[in-house]
């Protein structure tokens, strides 16, 4: 793989895309499906516009991509997916509330590429990555669809783990992946996440719940909006006062009040 940047920059020349970065999302879209037809999805830190362009043709005609950066983005010619650009800083609300504006009917996917200034000083790096993708981390929070998919880079180091446990509280898939078009000498990391579940109940919250069903361990089960709840020593018929001891993308778990 000696060549392997050569190769890619040069595919990216004869196809057209305005960066080599366009094959890691190409890359990651086929190994985890996270683009689909007629989806909205928002692009953070998207100049030039490679990443546009992967997910203006995954989306199509019916899909929307809304790309956004300080960075000026030129326009791209012939994309079947309508794009839209914002010139603007993610750490500002003005910013968001400008996605929020562009994408009405809610996103399904958010996904980012942004990466720091280089320094050449390691550790820093590493931590104005974390920085950048707990920024996108905020905004899928804030904008994501329930279902909606999340990718995120961000460099390897102390703090990935403590990022990566975060994004699994959100989403019921989560891996981490290295596509064939990173450089061999980064150590930069994609977090992909998909089918956001926001579910409705929080850790500590005391609710009333019909338990609806027994489960394979015994515990009763209890819906609450839709989300499951797994109740311990709780029987099929009862309707009780709980309160809920953990939150999961799919499910939770409860213990009886009385």
């Amino acid at each position: 793989m000696g060549n392997g940047k050569d190769h890619y920059y040069n595919k990216s020349k004869q196809e057209g895309y305005r960066t080599r970065a366009a094959y890691k999302l190409q890359q990651i879209d086929d190994e985890f499906d996270v683009l689909f037809g007629g989806a909205t999805v928002v692009d953070l830190g998207a100049a030039p516009g490679g990443w546009l362009q992967v997910a203006a043709e995954e989306t199509g005609a019916r899909g929307k991509v809304v790309g956004v950066d300080f960075q000026r983005i030129d326009e791209i010619e012939d994309a079947e997916a309508g794009i839209q650009t914002i010139k603007g800083d993610m750490t500002e609300a003005d910013t968001r509330e400008d996605i929020e504006r562009a994408a009405p009917g809610g996103i399904d996917v958010v996904i980012s590429d942004m990466a720091p200034n280089m320094t050449g000083e390691y550790n820093l790096d590493h931590a104005r990555s974390v920085h950048l993708a707990r920024m996108a981390l905020d905004t899928a929070r804030e904008l994501l669809n329930d279902g909606g998919h999340f990718v995120a880079k961000v460099f390897d180091g102390q703090d990935y783990q403590d990022y990566l446990a975060d994004v699994e509280e959100e989403f019921a898939f989560t891996r981490t992946y290295t596509p064939d078009a990173s450089r061999d000498s980064s150590s930069e990391l994609y977090v992909v996440a998909k089918n956001r579940v926001n579910a409705p109940i929080e850790k500590g919250d005391t609710i009333e719940v019909d338990i609806v069903d027994e489960g394979d361990e015994g515990d009763g089960v209890a819906k609450a909006d839709g989300y499951t709840l797994f109740v311990a020593d709780a029987n099929e018929g009862e309707t009780i006062e709980v309160e809920v001891t953990d939150v999961k993308p799919n499910f939770g778990f409860a213990e009886r009040r009385d």
